[in-house]
């Protein structure tokens, strides 16, 4: 299938369907995570899971940086 034949079936998928692509197509250039980057996620996951009150809200979090580093 060549790329152009690709393109033609984009508007026939839906839009789950086009989300997935497009997730996929990212992460395809993302360089995986190595042991101790692995080791770092589940370490912190496992904190957050244990202690759900011990995270920030995205929203608060890009409030405070945003108050912090506004020109």
């Amino acid at each position: 299938m060549s790329f152009n034949d690709v393109l033609a079936e984009l508007p026939a998928l839906t839009l789950e369907q086009r989300q997935l692509l497009i997730r996929m197509a990212v992460e395809l250039d993302d360089a995986p995570l190595s042991v101790e980057e692995s080791a770092l996620v589940e370490r912190r996951l496992t904190g957050h899971r244990n202690d759900p009150a011990s995270s920030v809200a995205l929203d608060a979090m890009k409030e405070k940086l945003r108050g912090r580093f506004a020109p």
